[in-house]
C-alpha cells in the first residue's frame, strides 16, 4: 500500500487533497487509478487509510476510509546528534535511522569534524537531507517525517539535550558493557533520548569530559571500534529492541 504525507490543512471532511510534487508521482509513475487505496499519514499526527476518488491536474482526492493513531511509532523520542561524517555517509546515516525509529536527527560540528559547509552548502545539503528522511518514512511506513535540523555546535547541541531523560555517549575508552545494559534498560515510554555520536576521528577527551558535566554518559558498544555510521545505528537498534511494544 502506498504511503503519502499531508498537512493538516489538507484534510477535509471526509476528504484529503494531496497537492504538489506528490501529484505527478501518483499519476505518471505510479499510475493510480480511482478505488485504490492508500494510507495518508497527517505531519501533525494520525494515520488515515484512504481510497482514491478524483484524480483533477493538480491535486489527488482520496476518501477517508478510516482513522486511527499511529501505531508504528516508538513510544519515546529518541534524537540522534550525529557528528558530521565525510562524503555521502550523513544520507544512509539518516535513512536508517529514519527506519529504526528516530525522531530526530542534529548534525553536530565536533572539534574533530573535517566537513566545513558554508551557508548556501549547508542550506541544499539540508534540504536534501530532509528529503532523504522523507522517502525513508514513507518507505518504513512512519507516520511522522523525522526532522533533519541545521548544523549545530558541539556545545549547543549539549545544551539542547540538557533536560533529557536518557544520554549516552558511545566512547571509545569506556570500560565494560555493564554500563550500557543497564542504561538501555532505563528507557521508557514519553522519554526523550540523546545519542551523541562522533565524526570519523571520535571525540577528543575534553567533549567526553564536557558532555559529562552534563550528566551525558559514556558507554562502550564492545571491544570493537564501530565507524561513525554504525555507532548511531548500533544504539538505535537496542533501543528499538528495548521500547518497541
Amino acid at each position: 500500500m502506498y504511503h503519502f504525507f499531508v498537512e493538516q490543512e489538507q484534510i477535509g471532511e471526509g476528504v484529503i487533497a494531496v497537492t504538489g510534487p506528490d501529484v505527478n508521482h501518483i499519476k505518471n509513475v505510479l499510475r493510480m487509478k480511482p478505488g485504490e487505496r492508500v494510507l495518508i499519514s497527517a505531519k501533525a499526527g494520525g494515520d488515515y487509510l484512504c481510497v482514491t476518488k478524483e484524480l483533477a491536474q493538480d491535486k489527488i482526492l482520496f476518501g477517508i476510509l478510516e482513522k486511527s493513531e499511529s501505531e508504528m511509532e516508538l513510544p519515546a523520542r529518541i534524537h540522534l546528534f550525529q557528528g558530521l561524517p565525510k562524503g555521502d555517509k550523513m544520507e544512509l546515516i539518516i535513512q536508517k535511522a529514519v527506519e529504526l525509529g528516530a525522531f530526530r536527527i542534529i548534525p553536530v560540528e565536533t572539534k574533530r569534524v573535517v566537513v566545513k559547509l558554508d551557508s548556501k552548502k549547508e542550506e541544499a545539503r539540508i534540504k536534501r537531507w530532509n528529503a532523504i528522511s522523507e522517502s525513508a518514512a514513507k518507505q518504513s511506513k512512519r507516520s511522522i517525517i523525522p526532522e533533519v535540523t541545521g548544523v549545530v555546535k558541539y556545545k549547543d547541541a549539549l545544551q539542547m539535550a540538557e533536560d533529557f531523560g536518557l544520554k549516552m555517549i558511545p566512547y571509545e575508552c569506556a570500560k565494560g558493557m555493564e554500563e550500557t545494559r543497564r542504561l538501555l534498560q532505563t528507557a521508557e515510554a514519553g522519554m526523550d533520548i540523546a545519542i551523541f555520536i562522533g565524526p570519523e576521528g571520535g571525540f577528543e577527551e575534553e567533549e567526553i569530559r564536557q558532555a559529562g558535566e552534563r550528566g551525558v554518559s559514556p558507554v562502550s558498544l564492545g571491544r570493537r571500534i564501530l565507524r561513525t555510521e554504525t555507532a548511531g545505528l548500533c544504539v538505535l537498534s537496542a533501543l528499538m529492541i528495548s521500547l518497541d511494544r
